[in-house]
């Protein structure tokens, strides 16, 4: 999932985007409300997380930017201002939930997640396909009741093509919700994370769960080869 951070405070938009990733999501950072907008209307991003108090555009004003654009992703706020003035114009504005600092960063790894599960129809928290199980609150990777280590990447792709089970999804897709804005589109780094993908959760002799489109894409589905 790609998330888009908006922080003025540098220091601490680096720490938070180091936890973010550490937890498998690909960051992108704005450090005013001016960038954000650019980057809003330049990528599609799965969740906004969004300081009140930034320079050139505010919070807010990101906030209702966004709304009157018609992007409806969903917006996390975050504000040092414990105010119900504040919190109540925060949400006026159009963001989906709040969250004041100072925050422990295991809460708001939950509000994020708890908004990456909203959508057309709400998504649940453990996603299955054939004997595949994925636990995206712990993060936690098992197939045929084993356990199954992945890199924080690794699992970014399972998650997102899990979310998009029975669907073929281009490389242009992975690459814009599992990866950031820096990513090569002519590299061959989907393929080689595909590839690491097939080794951990398809071992020999079980059903070949993730399938190759060529010129299209991947799909993950429980009716694959074994």
């Amino acid at each position: 999932m790609r998330l888009l951070l908006v922080e003025d405070e540098i220091d601490a938009a680096r720490m938070l985007a180091r936890g973010l990733r550490d937890h498998a999501y690909a960051v992108d950072t704005a450090y005013d409300g001016e960038e954000a907008v650019r980057k809003l209307h330049a990528s599609p991003y799965d969740a906004v997380i969004l300081d009140i108090m930034l320079p050139a555009l505010d919070g807010i004003s990101v906030c209702r930017h966004m709304r009157a654009s018609g992007l409806a992703t969903p917006v996390l706020m975050l504000t040092a201002l414990d105010q119900v003035g504040h919190r109540i114009a925060g949400l006026d504005s159009g963001a989906d939930d709040y969250l004041t600092k100072p925050f422990d960063f295991g809460e708001l790894l939950a509000r994020v997640r708890a908004l990456l599960r909203r959508g057309p129809a709400l998504q649940d928290a453990v996603l299955t396909v054939a004997d595949l199980v994925v636990d995206t609150r712990q993060r936690a990777v098992r197939r045929n009741g084993q356990r199954i280590e992945l890199t924080a990447k690794e699992y970014a792709l399972l998650e997102y093509l899990m979310r998009r089970q029975g669907e073929v999804v281009g490389r242009a897709d992975i690459s814009e919700h599992v990866w950031e804005e820096n990513y090569d589109p002519f590299s061959n780094l989907i393929e080689v994370y595909v590839q690491r993908l097939r080794r951990k959760i398809e071992p020999p002799g079980s059903a070949r769960l993730i399938q190759t489109r060529r010129g299209e894409g991947y799909r993950i589905s429980p009716h694959g080869d074994v």
